[in-house]
């Protein structure tokens, strides 16, 4: 069920930058915009290196970048196939005497010494040692905890709401291999956040070479049919990254290419593979460029020929579909359903996929227009905030709680069916009001919002706290409910719950 919307008249500005556009407002923030919401949310823009999460910040000092955290789970992989290998060679060896034994025959009890002492009792059996958690996960948690502080962190959050309309935009799951689990932060690190403010096509062609990527989409596994080694191995083209790209990524479904183009650009990706764990290519983990498994000869796309050339010839292929004119219809489309409407207007795509095609895909210019745009001023804050959204936000209004842990954040995405970096499926998590509207899940908020305002220790007067994160906009029940409160933990679990703080 969707979230009521009450009234034609335009939502609060405020809570516009802060709901709609950001990650939700902390007690003071309000006061910080200095009546100019677009001019906050554009100053985030402009600020150099926003998106960054550096190695040189103590506070990330666990992280890796994609190609050692690869190489990382790559040799706990190898060690637990060795575990397992003793493990299955010890039963073996104990195997020849469980016959031996069942059919010996039974020797009668010997008499006991009337002197004999006793047995001693059998001694209790030591307590395992505690299980040292896999690598992957470890790396896995270290990239949530930053995700997370990153997002309390920032002013607004419009740049963070970027990332990760980006980083869903292009995603990868971890449930697809432990490769994907220990690399998905270092992924969203390294091919997203630097570009989320660059042109689509430097991220598209980053994106699309990155090991999580190829790894996550079965692009290892495909080889030239007519290459060197697709000749030797008698295996061929897997075309799941060719499709998702034109699919997903770029062009978009009724786009008018063809399977014929699917199957030809599937082609012209082959080659583009991870490093394996003997290094025989590169460096274990690390993107590299199979020439014997590369596809060869020229190859026909959406009409043009790409003469043969080895990496060259995919390059110059994302270039020109990240500048086709299906693709900036696809990504303004995207955008717009995002930040305004689950229904995009149609203006607003039309005037956003000109800045795409005029920009040549600036989006930073884009991420600016859509600020611009009256649509998101005047459009009522009608979708659902997603869970990651709204944990986001319970985080900032009531404060990170005990050390922001990592842990409980990552339980409550998972009880509201948005698990970090864990989507159903290539086409990343709904965008769709209605996907996170339902009844069970308003329950599940509903616990979530009593006990994140259990762990506050200090609450001030909800009042004030409902004053500070939705303003005027509070509607006559809510401002009822808050008041009526039996306890400051009741009042701000309500706060948390009210409508206008789930919307945006």
């Amino acid at each position: 069920m969707a979230v009521p919307v009450k009234g034609p008249t335009a939502p609060d500005p405020v809570l516009v930058a802060f709901n709609r556009f950001g990650l939700g407002a902390r007690p003071g923030d309000r006061d910080r915009l200095a009546g100019d919401p677009r001019g906050y949310l554009k100053a985030e823009l402009r600020q150099p290196d926003i998106a960054m999460i550096t190695y040189d910040d103590p506070d990330y000092a666990d992280l890796l970048g994609s190609t050692p955290a690869i190489q990382a789970s790559m040799a706990a992989r190898f060690q637990r196939k060795l575990d397992r290998g003793v493990a299955k060679a010890a039963a073996q060896a104990a195997m020849p005497n469980a016959p031996a034994m069942a059919n010996a025959p039974a020797m009668p009890n010997a008499p006991m010494e009337a002197n004999a002492p006793a047995a001693p009792p059998p001694a209790a059996p030591a307590k395992p040692a505690p299980a040292t958690p896999p690598v992957e996960a470890t790396l896995f948690r270290a990239e949530a905890q930053a995700r997370f502080d990153k997002a309390v962190r920032a002013e607004a959050g419009f740049v963070e709401r970027l990332v990760y309309f980006w980083s869903n935009h292009f995603c990868v799951s971890v449930a697809k291999d432990n490769f994907v689990r220990a690399s998905a932060g270092a992924f969203e690190r390294e091919a997203i956040r630097p570009f989320v403010l660059g042109r689509f096509a430097d991220m598209l062609l980053t994106v699309e070479r990155h090991p999580a990527m190829l790894f996550y989409l079965d692009n290892q596994q495909s080889i030239g049919p007519d290459s060197r080694a697709g000749k030797n191995r008698q295996r061929g083209l897997n075309e799941n990254l060719a499709r998702e790209i034109m699919e997903l990524h770029t062009l978009g479904v009724g786009s008018g290419y063809t399977q014929a183009d699917v199957t030809s650009f599937a082609r012209i990706l082959t080659g583009w593979t991870m490093a394996g764990r003997e290094g025989r290519l590169g460096e274990p983990g690390s993107f590299v460029f199979n020439a014997n498994a590369h596809e060869p000869g020229d190859a026909v796309l959406l009409g043009k020929t790409y003469p043969a050339g080895g990496m060259g010839q995919a390059e110059a292929a994302l270039n020109d579909i990240a500048s086709h004119p299906a693709t900036a219809q696809h990504i303004a489309t995207q955008l717009v359903r995002h930040f305004i409407a689950d229904d995009p207007p149609p203006a607003a795509v039309a005037r956003l996929a000109k800045v795409f095609a005029k920009s040549d895909g600036n989006l930073r210019a884009m991420a600016s227009t859509l600020v611009d745009m009256p649509e998101a001023w005047s459009t009522p804050l009608a979708k659902m905030r997603s869970p990651f959204d709204y944990i986001a936000a319970i985080r900032r209004a009531a404060g990170p709680g005990p050390a922001n842990d990592a842990g409980q954040s990552l339980n409550w995405l998972n009880a509201l069916g948005e698990p970090l970096w864990q989507p159903p499926g290539p086409n990343g998590f709904s965008d769709q009001a209605d996907a996170w509207a339902s009844a069970e899940g308003m329950k599940i908020r509903l616990d979530i919002a009593w006990q994140a305002a259990r762990q506050v220790k200090d609450i001030g007067n909800p009042n004030d706290m409902l004053d500070a994160v939705i303003g005027p906009s509070a509607s006559p029940e809510t401002r009822q409910a808050v008041a009526r409160a039996e306890s400051k933990q009741q009042g701000l679990a309500l706060l948390l719950m009210a409508p206008e703080f789930q919307r945006r």
